[in-house]
């Protein structure tokens, strides 16, 4: 799940990622702001649920992938959209 707030006084926008994967034990997000570098880590809740809050500046738009277990790579099923990627695969896309 993303979920985007925005703020008429504020050039960024909150973004919540919510992610459930199965037989998880962690949850990263690569990509945002051009980062493949950096990993955002998701917290994990109770339900088995990770989740992570993003300020992103307005008018943007960014590739992420989720990294579970730091191994295995998944993207998001509610992104704005898909962009293949250098990899032969795909990246989700935000748009902000």
């Amino acid at each position: 799940m993303v979920q985007k707030t925005y703020f008429k006084t504020k050039d960024y926008c909150k973004v919540k990622f919510a992610f459930k994967p199965e037989n998880a034990e962690t949850v990263e997000i690569l990509g945002l702001n051009s980062d493949w570098e950096n990993a955002i880590i998701m917290s994990k809740k109770k339900d088995g649920t990770f989740s992570a809050e993003v300020n992103l500046p307005k008018d943007s738009k960014h590739e992420f992938k989720y990294r579970i277990n730091e191994t295995e790579w998944v993207n998001e099923s509610e992104a704005d959209g898909q962009k293949l990627n250098i990899y032969g695969g795909t990246n989700s896309i935000i748009t902000i």
